[in-house]
């Protein structure tokens, strides 16, 4: 596929609408026909990880990717039987669809389910030299599937029962979400860690505002998605057990100044 085809394919399918079931099909789909590739280039060591992972990610049931997986398995040389039926009609007119996609569009096709704005990302990586280091994994894991983890999760705390949620992952804060109730509050930020141990980062402004609100900001760690992942709190997470050090890196940022006229 030449790149002006390319374009306009990967152009049609950011702008097509799938339901939540659609993208469990399609990326069930993915996993059976490329396998080992398809989870590596994910990021993931397992299909256990990439079921919890990608199904916290788009809202689904890490055990719905696996079955609609194997769904497909029967039709693709790899080491599973699958499902020993015929294969369901909703499926069968994705694989219809979809099932001839080579690798590349198909993993720009499962992105799209994952990563907001996907189709700008692709425009700013091909002007910049974009560090390709972070896995689809390691974002989902430390950004989105944690998130949606803890709005899954949260009323089952005790210290969180009764109180009203607020999204504020997009207002750069120093924390991810605002729990109220009558005149108290927590601020919440959340990490990810796929192991049972692993390291967090918090920013500059996470760890200031830690430090102002101290019981009041909660540190949620949610841990283990290489198998079932669960959670651990960390209330004034300066004051805890934790024993954060410091990291300073130094940037260099250039600017180019113009000036603007006034009109003849």
């Amino acid at each position: 596929m030449n790149t002006l085809i390319k374009t306009i394919f990967f152009q049609k399918l950011c702008t097509m609408t799938f339901s939540s079931r659609d993208k469990q099909i399609l990326i069930g789909l993915f996993l059976s026909k490329f396998d080992r590739k398809g989870l590596d280039a994910l990021g993931f060591s397992g299909f256990m990880e990439a079921y919890n992972t990608l199904g916290l990610a788009i809202g689904a049931k890490p055990l719905s990717l696996r079955n609609y997986r194997d769904e497909f398995d029967p039709y693709f040389p790899n080491p599973r039987r699958g499902w020993q039926r015929p294969m369901k009609e909703y499926c069968r007119t994705l694989y219809d669809c979809y099932s001839s996609l080579k690798f590349d569009d198909f993993h720009d096709l499962v992105k799209t389910f994952l990563i907001p704005n996907y189709d700008v990302e692709q425009i700013i990586e091909k002007i910049e030299k974009i560090d390709k280091t972070e896995s689809i994994a390691k974002r989902l894991i430390t950004g989105k599937s944690a998130e949606e983890y803890f709005k899954i999760h949260y009323t089952t705390i005790n210290q969180f029962k009764e109180y009203e949620l607020k999204d504020t992952t997009n207002l750069a804060c120093g924390f991810d979400f605002k729990l109220s109730h009558q005149t108290n509050f927590y601020c919440v930020e959340v990490k990810g860690v796929n192991l049972n141990t692993g390291s967090v980062m918090m920013t500059e402004k996470e760890f200031f505002v830690a430090g102002e609100l101290k019981q009041q900001y909660c540190l949620f760690v949610v841990m283990n998605f290489i198998e079932k992942p669960y959670h651990q709190l960390f209330f004034d997470p300066l004051n805890c057990r934790l024993d954060f050090k410091k990291i300073e890196r130094n940037v260099t940022q250039t600017n180019y100044l113009t000036t603007i006229a006034k009109p003849n």
